[in-house]
């Protein structure tokens, strides 16, 4: 068995992106970790938020129960705080993720995955999904952490802007007026469909997938897109989730449809190797 090991910025993130693959490892009985930048600080604040609790709790008690939702073995915080978003000006504060040396951030990450001996790790595209900052160095402290670690397979999670943006088109007339729909192609969602290496069917886990998103209440309400979707719709658009391995598959005639095959593959042409040399 192997660790799949997700780097998120904030909490929700994990929910979004990768419960699929999380409760479909465990459930192969592979080992999950999930690692958090941040506690989300700047993240909408409800109207119920009590007194004497701040967002960034209130977040961090949401995403371990999200976690325990999905089977995940470990939740960690690396401790920075939320960066806002793009053009905030807190985004170059001192103790912000987004101004973390780069180095820093990955020697926390580093030491995560060297003591996990993790296989799999996944991080963002380039772009950070839709050019939050926090998502982005996500991206860039995740390439260098797994570098650090020698971690064998880094994925980019991302989405397919091609799909989803067809997918919430169809979807329009199936949502409560009132409802507001986020337009992929204006938040420059994802990445086309000709980026994507690997697309890993989840539908088998869209029940659990749905109530990770539920458990995050202060960010994803019962009123959100999310979850005003018609259950059997939600199982078609979210019951798949993509990412980007470089050196991966040509797309999408060659798309991989399992983060861990490629294990197999390296251990199949090691032992190979070892019985050419004998």
């Amino acid at each position: 068995m192997a660790t799949l090991a997700c780097f998120h910025a904030h909490p929700d993130d994990e929910a979004i992106a990768t419960a699929g693959v999380l409760a479909k490892a465990k459930a192969l009985g592979h080992r999950t970790i999930v690692v958090f930048a941040t506690r989300g600080e700047l993240g909408e604040v409800p109207e119920w938020l009590g007194p004497d609790e701040t967002l960034g709790e209130l977040r961090t008690r949401e995403a371990e129960t999200a976690c325990a939702i999905l089977g995940v073995d470990r939740v960690e915080w690396l401790g920075y705080r939320d960066s806002g978003v793009e053009d905030d000006d807190r985004n170059h504060d001192h103790d912000t993720f987004h101004s973390a040396p780069l180095d820093d951030a990955a020697g926390s990450l580093a030491a995560i995955l060297r003591t996990e001996q993790v296989d799999v790790l996944t991080v963002y595209d380039e772009n950070g999904n839709y050019g939050h900052p926090d998502h982005i160095k996500v991206h860039e402290v995740g390439y260098r952490a797994a570098e650090l670690a020698r971690t064998p397979l880094v994925y980019e999670t991302t989405i397919d802007r091609d799909f989803v943006v067809a997918s919430m088109r169809d979807s329009g007339a199936e949502f409560p007026e009132g409802i507001e729909i986020p337009d992929p192609e204006e938040m420059n969602l994802g990445m086309p469909a000709a980026r994507i290496t690997t697309e890993v069917d989840v539908s088998a886990f869209a029940t659990a997938k749905r109530a990770a998103m539920a458990a995050h209440a202060s960010q994803i309400n019962e009123t959100s897109f999310f979850l005003q979707m018609p259950e059997d719709r939600f199982g078609e658009v979210f019951g798949r989730e993509w990412f980007i391995r470089r050196g991966g598959p040509l797309p999408p005639a060659m798309r991989e449809t399992d983060l861990f095959a490629p294990l197999a593959d390296r251990h199949t042409a090691a032992r190979v190797g070892a019985t050419e040399h004998e």
